[in-house]
């Protein structure tokens, strides 16, 4: 079953995975999870109807309950989960992938996720192997009024818009279903805010810069203090500044330890392995230290509760908060928070870019990625070379990273897509290009 991942369940649906494999799934999780009842949101992809349909069939049939929620986010399923105290939890999305793919993100209690090592694997053996055993049917309980609660407490977090003037692209995704409740005031123009999951407008990936062409066209023609662009689940978010720059999402986790420096916390952070010295050196600096762990939703949840940090986040735009919401990451949460430091910064007669400008001190290649039939090859080719340059420090988890002086470099295969991932940073331009072309001189001996 090739859509068993390390962090969800994910693929192209009718070929990866179909609907017997979400009657499966439905029918042994609650059994895995040791659940009674199991919360089960969607998304608005093409497929996801049927996949809960399926789903729900499989739950019922295995004797247990549903708590419904019907059309949601992401990060309201994980709310739910807390909010419900759900005994395990189904979102059906895939998130920023293509319209084809869907997906199933599982939760167990406490909206802690399921991953590849901590039940998936497990998992994917029962469906394979199990026999099904049709029981007395549970029942399902519609909770789609769960929707006004989460409003309320994302609510809380809005600061005065009034002075502001804001930009948004919900990539016709799951955010234009909240979004527009929870933002009052201010100049707000929003575009792709109707849900449709054929996403005709652009796929819902804001991490590719050709995603966000609209929205940084939007900012500039509305001459909006940020531009805000969430993904197809809304559980990630990016941001444009008031120049009409892409800001590279491991910087946004920056401003938000200058948003929580500003209300006098202080304390650990969480970030990947992927992220710029900018960020962990500026985060140290306002005394939120940073810890370095693996890329994805199912390391960081669990990562964030085992360091008791405030905040967390990823080059991928996902950004955790276990101050604020139950370990879990959230893009409107996110979004919300910066809108706090963008008020705060005009208030201040300061802008966005110039709270980027000051954290930034190296030149980023961003995340570039390889597509290799033999991407271990590629990986141990580099290691080889560059472990004899006597690197400074070495991280072997996800991947690699490997430090020096005057720059570092990551390296991982992707756990959701064929890809191998090079991330690379430098003092200068000079000794990134420098650096960056002898990489991919390596790398593309193995293309």
């Amino acid at each position: 079953m090739s859509a068993f991942k390390a962090y969800d369940i994910r693929g192209i649906y009718g070929k990866d995975f179909d609907k017997e494999t979400c009657y499966k799934v439905g029918y042994f999780v609650g059994e895995l999870l040791k659940a009674d009842h199991i919360l089960v949101g969607r998304d608005v992809r093409l497929s996801s109807p049927e996949i809960h349909e399926s789903l729900i069939n499989g739950i019922l049939d295995s004797g247990r309950d549903v708590y419904d929620l019907g059309l949601c986010t992401t990060p309201m399923v994980y709310y739910a989960t807390v909010h419900l105290d759900a005994d395990a939890s189904i979102q059906i999305t895939a998130s920023h992938n293509p319209k084809e793919y869907n997906g199933l993100k599982i939760s167990k209690k406490g909206a802690l996720p399921v991953g590849g090592d901590s039940g998936l694997k497990e998992l994917e053996k029962m469906c394979a192997e199990k026999e099904i055993v049709k029981k007395e049917r549970g029942k399902v309980c519609d909770y789609s009024n769960v929707k006004e609660d989460y409003i309320k407490y994302l609510s809380s977090f809005v600061p005065s818009l009034e002075t502001l003037n804001i930009s948004i692209d919900c990539s016709n995704g799951m955010s234009s279903l909240l979004i527009k409740d929870v933002l009052k005031g201010g100049s707000i123009k929003y575009i792709n805010d109707t849900l449709d999951g054929s996403f005709p407008n652009h796929e819902p990936n804001p991490l590719e810069e050709k995603n966000c062409a609209q929205i940084k066209e939007e900012t500039l023609k509305n001459k909006s203090d940020v531009g805000i662009i969430y993904d197809g689940d809304a559980d990630r978010v990016m941001f444009i500044d008031e120049k009409g720059r892409f800001i590279q999402p491991d910087y946004i986790t920056a401003v938000l330890g200058y948003y929580y420096k500003s209300l006098g916390l202080s304390g650990r952070s969480l970030v990947d392995i992927r992220t710029s010295r900018s960020t962990t050196e500026y985060l140290s600096e306002i005394g939120f230290e940073p810890t370095i762990w693996k890329v994805g939703h199912a390391f960081a949840k669990v990562k964030i509760r085992e360091i008791d940090a405030v905040f967390g986040g990823e080059l991928a735009g996902h950004y955790y908060f276990r101050r604020d919401f139950f370990n879990c990451d959230s893009g409107i949460l996110a979004s919300l928070l910066v809108l706090s430091v963008v008020k705060k910064l005009k208030d201040e007669g300061k802008t966005l870019s110039s709270l980027i400008e000051s954290i930034v001190k190296y030149s980023n290649t961003g995340e570039v990625n390889f597509k290799l039939e033999n991407k271990d090859a590629a990986i141990n080719a580099l290691l080889e070379k560059y472990k004899g340059e006597n690197p400074d420090k070495i991280l072997d988890f996800d991947g690699y990273r490997l430090e020096y002086k005057n720059w570092w470099f990551s390296v991982r295969k992707s756990n959701t897509e064929p890809y191998l991932r090079i991330v690379l940073e430098a003092k200068d331009k000079e000794l990134m290009d420098e650096k960056m072309a002898e990489i991919n001189a390596i790398i593309k001996q193995f293309n």
